[in-house]
């Protein structure tokens, strides 16, 4: 999995859906002024924004392990408290947030739980604490197909990264179960419903050869005969579109109060 890319490519490859996710969550996790909030695994800051657009930069903090999209959250985002570190040991004092949130983060922590127990520990006492996965198996369009048509190309190196079977939080029972067990309350879990635009099926292929990913991982692994031959089956998979597109994608989430 490469997260190590410049911020402007992960944004043309999954960034692109997260202000809309993004709103829906914080919805969800009942954001509103005079909170103070916390994004983790904020990646470019896609929440992040929206959190301070609904709060107040100044109000809001964000964390990620990766050091360019560290730096980049930084840039973009100078009023608010941006620090780079895992989910699985957060840097800030216990019970800071009333709302603690991380979106599309949680399958790819070393140890869910234990960053799931953390996100709790900095939530205070009724603070909800919220969290999206995509569904990998069923209707995240982008990624369902391009693993489909890895699958033909390449069976076995394919199922090595497969994220519709390899995602440990892939259902929406899933994370659900995992908040449970972090001892949060009330938990609900449900569907949040995006789409985004492509101009072409250039846009979409561009991001993958820069290994963003488990997908974009997988494919600069390819010889680039193998590589060209995936591009076919990917285009075709998705119904061979030509000029601009869109497709949708649907994510689980669940919240949470401590």
């Amino acid at each position: 999995m490469t997260f190590t890319v410049a911020a402007e490519m992960y944004d043309r490859f999954m960034g692109r859906y997260g202000d809309a996710l993004g709103r829906q969550l914080a919805e969800r996790a009942g954001v509103r002024p005079g909170m103070k909030a916390l994004d983790v695994g904020a990646g470019t800051g896609k929440l992040t924004k929206v959190l301070s657009e609904l709060l107040g930069e100044e109000n809001v903090s964000a964390v990620d392990p990766s050091e360019p999209f560290a730096e980049s959250l930084g840039e973009r985002f100078p009023a608010a408290d941006v620090r780079r570190g895992a989910a699985e040991e957060l840097p800030f004092e216990d019970g800071s947030f009333d709302v603690v949130c991380a979106q599309l983060v949680i399958n790819f922590l070393t140890d869910p739980e234990r960053g799931t127990a953390e996100m709790a520990r900095v939530a205070r006492e009724e603070g909800a604490v919220a969290a999206a996965v995509w569904d990998y198996r069923g209707e995240m369009t982008m990624l369902r197909t391009f693993w489909e048509a890895a699958g033909a190309i390449d069976e076995g190196g394919a199922a090595a990264r497969d994220e519709r079977t390899r995602m440990l939080f892939g259902e929406r029972e899933e994370i659900v179960e995992l908040w449970e067990g972090a001892g949060l309350r009330d938990v609900e879990g449900g569907e949040i419903v995006v789409a985004t635009a492509y101009e072409d099926f250039d846009d979409l292929w561009a991001p993958f050869l820069a290994g963003v990913g488990p997908a974009g991982d997988f494919t600069v692994s390819l010889e680039p005969d193998v590589q060209a031959a995936l591009r076919d089956e990917y285009h075709r998979v998705l119904g061979s579109p030509e000029g601009p597109f869109e497709l949708s994608a649907r994510a689980w989430y669940a919240v949470g109060k401590k």
